[in-house]
């Protein structure tokens, strides 16, 4: 059997492409989503993978969800953090709940699943072990009208890096993937905000966004999913505490 790799957010964008990857690159692969439905589409579509139900900003949902995925499935040898949101605004306009609501769904939702995971598997502390946090350019280099979306990521990283170097002697590797800007679900409800905001149309803010990205298109889920597949992979055994960029240029560090 395959080792086993959690994702969380995988019903749709970057997770349901990872979980297709590394289901294809010979993992056994469980996903999480907040909607029946979503996952119900998922595992239906994707023959072997698991689906749990979880919403990863409650801490003892997550706790519940962990154990059964390893009572279940086994131990946990590889976990995608990937479970997010968007948000923003102008700052003044932010409102306690919007700010707190996408902190606890980017950033405190990998501390919540990663701390589960190395306490309900703690065999995932090995050379083949892997944690892979999707984090984003914009927490390397802000998003105007982002403020906690880019807080959260640059939150991301440090703890990537942080926790990578306290778990290396045990050959876990932990490490970041940092898209820009990718055609997801989430991408389409982003211009549609700044479109609102700005009072200009759709197409207007993609050719804007387009226009900063030195390949001049967005990236694919499918181009992240790659990176993340290589991460969990033996070929990258000795890459850890990187936040490494998935973005057409459009971050240079």
């Amino acid at each position: 059997m395959g080792a086993l790799a959690l994702v969380t957010g995988g019903t749709s964008g970057i997770g349901y492409s990872c979980a297709q990857q590394l289901r294809d690159a010979g993992f056994r692969v469980v996903v999480t989503g907040r909607r029946q439905d979503k996952l119900d589409r998922v595992v239906d579509g994707m023959p072997g993978i698991g689906g749990y139900v979880n919403d990863v900003r409650d801490r003892a949902a997550v706790q519940t969800l962990v154990s059964a995925v390893v009572a279940e499935h086994g131990p946990i040898d590889i976990l995608v953090n990937n479970a997010g949101r968007g948000g923003g605004g102008p700052i003044a306009t932010i409102t306690d709940d919007l700010w707190l609501d996408v902190i606890e769904t980017d950033l405190n939702s990998v501390f919540w699943v990663t701390r589960a995971v190395l306490i309900a598997s703690p065999s995932i502390r090995r050379s083949t072990g892997r944690i892979i946090n999707i984090a984003s350019t914009g927490g390397k280099q802000g998003v105007p009208f982002g403020t906690p979306y880019s807080a959260a990521k640059a939150g991301v990283i440090g703890f990537t890096k942080a926790l990578a170097k306290e778990v290396a002697p045990t050959g876990l590797t932990v490490n970041a993937v940092c898209p820009g800007y990718v055609e997801t679900p989430m991408a389409v409800e982003i211009r549609e905000s700044y479109a609102q905001m700005r009072g200009v149309s759709e197409e207007k803010i993609m050719q804007e966004f387009e226009s900063k990205i030195p390949l001049g298109r967005y990236s694919s889920p499918e181009e992240v999913a790659s990176m993340v597949t290589y991460l969990a992979s033996p070929s990258a055994a000795s890459v850890t505490a990187q936040a490494l960029n998935v973005c057409g240029g459009l971050g240079i560090y």
